[in-house]
């Protein structure tokens, strides 16, 4: 029975990269946004639906997350529609990627995990942290999205001090070296647990 650790943080706290580092530890690592790229590519399982209810969403054989954003910025109501599709899609993924990775520890690297409940399926929850002004300097310094942007996806987020409050871990990931050596010790307090049950 593999342990399942959910890993989780809000927008520009070092997620993607902490968790190449569980990876690097030898824990099977399933990540949510992979898997929804997977869904809405060209044969991907949500294009059919999506395309039945929004075909203005179907660009080039897949699902466009542009095309998706206008909707929803024009129809509140899209949203809902949307995630009923897609939730069940992501879940049926990770259930098969849990029932086929062979590692002592599976990782799931979730971003809204608190905010849609998934930490009742998680033994434990690692949170990926960093103080604000890093947080805002990294996510900017990708020049991908404006100060507004950056601003709106935080008020979706729950806020990092309560993440860290519900946390069973939290990896401050204030330099690499440091959230790699506390990657490997929760990889050998997990496994430590392990051995001991």
């Amino acid at each position: 029975m593999s342990f399942r650790l959910g890993l989780t943080g809000s927008i520009g706290m070092g997620k993607s990269t902490t968790a190449r580092m569980f990876a690097e530890e030898g824990c099977a690592v399933w990540d949510a946004d992979a898997a929804v790229h997977r869904l809405y590519a060209p044969g991907g399982a949500a294009v059919g639906p999506l395309g039945r209810i929004f075909p203005e969403a179907i660009v080039d054989g897949g699902v466009s997350r542009e095309a998706l954003r206008a909707i929803i910025a024009r129809d509140p109501g899209a949203l809902a529609r949307i995630e009923a599709i897609v939730h069940p899609l992501v879940a049926e993924d990770r259930a098969n990627f849990r029932d086929r990775a062979g590692a002592d520890i599976i990782v799931f690297d979730i971003p809204l995990l608190y905010e849609t409940g998934g930490e009742a399926e998680m033994d434990a929850v690692a949170v990926v942290s960093a103080p604000p002004e890093v947080q805002r300097q990294r996510v900017l310094a990708r020049g991908t999205m404006s100060e507004e942007e950056f601003e709106a996806i935080l008020v979706k987020q729950m806020p990092d001090e309560e993440k860290r409050a519900r946390a069973d871990f939290v990896i401050v990931t204030d330099t690499l070296d440091h959230a790699r050596q506390q990657v490997q010790e929760i990889v050998r307090k997990i496994r430590s647990e392990m051995a001991d049950a």
